[in-house]
C-alpha cells in the first residue's frame, strides 16, 4: 500500500511541523483512491482546536464539515489529514490510535521526517490501529 504525493506537498507539511515547535500541527489531505492506495492532490493545512496542543491535535470541525460537503458537491474527495508530533517520532501514539477511524491515511511528521500510515482497526502489528504506508513523490498536484 502506498501513499503517492508532491515533493511540493511534503516539503510543506515538514515546514509547517517545523515552524511549530511547541504545538501539533494539524491539516487534511485530498485526493483519490488507486490500485496501490491514495494519489492526494491537495493539502489544506487547519487550526489545531484541541484543548492541549503542545501533545495532541484535533482539526477544526468547521474545516472538516466543509471538506465533507464539498466533497458531496463533485469536490475532492478527502482521504485522510496530517498532523505533527513536536519533539517526537513520525510513529501513532496511543491518543493517535485511541481516535483513528478505519478507513483514513496520516501522515505523521516528527524529529523532521514524515511516515504515512493506513488506519485500518486492527491491532496486530503493535502500532495500535495503524498500518505503515510507503510515501511514494509524485508530481501530481
Amino acid at each position: 500500500m502506498e501513499l503517492r504525493i508532491s515533493r511540493v506537498a511534503l516539503d510543506e507539511i515538514l515546514s509547517a511541523a517545523a515552524a511549530s515547535p511547541g504545538a501539533e500541527i494539524c491539516g487534511l489531505l485530498f485526493g483519490r483512491t488507486s490500485a496501490r492506495g491514495v494519489v492526494v492532490t491537495g493539502l489544506r493545512p487547519c487550526a489545531n482546536v484541541a484543548a492541549n496542543p503542545r501533545d495532541s491535535f484535533e482539526v477544526d470541525p468547521a474545516a472538516l464539515i466543509a471538506a465533507h460537503r464539498a466533497a458531496r458537491a463533485g469536490g475532492p474527495a478527502l482521504v485522510g489529514h496530517y498532523h505533527s508530533h513536536p519533539g517526537g517520532s513520525p510513529d501513532p501514539s496511543a491518543r493517535d490510535a485511541a481516535a483513528a477511524e478505519p478507513g483514513g491515511y496520516w501522515i505523521i511528521a516528527g524529529g523532521g521526517t514524515l511516515r504515512a500510515w493506513y488506519a485500518d482497526g486492527r491491532q496486530a502489528d503493535g502500532r495500535g490501529r495503524f498500518r505503515a504506508v510507503t510515501i511514494v513523490e509524485a508530481d501530481n498536484r
